[in-house]
C-alpha cells in the first residue's frame, strides 16, 4: 500500500508539472514570442523525464503529454502523442549517461529532441498542405525555436530537477522511518 502512494504521489506532481508547463507555454510564453517562435516546454519535460528516469518514464510522460496537446490542438489526433512517446523513448536510452549536475547532455538531448520535434512537424503537417520551403521553415521557424527552448530549458531542467531530487529524498525518508520499526 505504501508503494501505491509512493507511485500515485510521483504521478500527481508530474502531472501538475505538465499542466503548469502547458499553461506556461500556451498562454504567458506565447505572449512574448522571440523572432516569431516560442520555447517548447513541454519537450523539456519529456526529454528531462526521459533522461532522468528513463524509457518507462519518457514513454509514459511524452504519450501523456502529446495526448494533452492533440486534445487541445485540433491537428491531427494522435500525432503529437506519438512523436512526444518517441521523443521520450530516444531520452530514456540515455539514462546511464545522465549525470544530474553536468548541463551539457540534458542540453544536447533537449535541443536535438527540439530539432526532431520541429523537423517531423513540418514533414507531417505542411508537406500535406504541399509547402515545401523546408530551408526557409528550417533556418526561420525550427532553429529559432530550438534556441529559444534551450535557453528557456536550463531554468525548466534544473527546477525538475530539484523537484525529483526531493521527492526522491521526501520517499527515501519515509521507507527509512518504515524500517526502522
Amino acid at each position: 500500500m505504501n508503494d501505491f502512494k509512493k507511485h500515485l504521489r510521483r504521478i500527481l506532481i508530474i502531472a501538475l508539472i505538465i499542466f503548469f508547463c502547458y499553461i506556461l507555454q500556451t498562454s504567458v510564453l506565447s505572449r512574448y514570442p522571440l523572432a516569431g517562435v516560442t520555447p517548447n516546454i513541454l519537450i523539456c519535460v519529456v526529454a528531462t523525464y526521459g533522461f532522468m528516469k528513463g524509457r518507462r518514464y519518457g514513454i509514459l510522460i511524452g504519450f501523456c503529454t502529446g495526448l494533452l496537446l492533440d486534445i487541445y490542438s485540433g491537428v491531427l489526433f494522435g500525432l503529437y502523442a506519438l512523436v512526444y512517446m518517441y521523443i521520450g523513448l530516444l531520452n530514456g536510452l540515455f539514462k546511464k549517461q545522465f549525470f544530474g549536475d553536468d548541463l551539457r547532455l540534458p542540453m544536447i538531448l533537449i535541443g536535438t529532441s527540439d530539432l526532431i520535434y520541429g523537423v517531423l512537424s513540418y514533414f507531417v503537417l505542411f508537406t500535406i498542405r504541399s509547402q515545401k520551403d523546408f530551408s526557409f521553415y528550417f533556418m526561420n521557424v525550427i532553429m529559432p525555436e530550438v534556441v529559444y527552448t534551450l535557453v528557456v530549458s536550463i531554468f525548466v531542467y534544473y527546477a525538475i530537477l530539484h523537484i525529483n531530487n526531493w521527492i526522491e529524498k521526501f520517499e527515501k525518508k519515509g521507507s527509512d522511518r518504515i524500517g526502522n520499526y
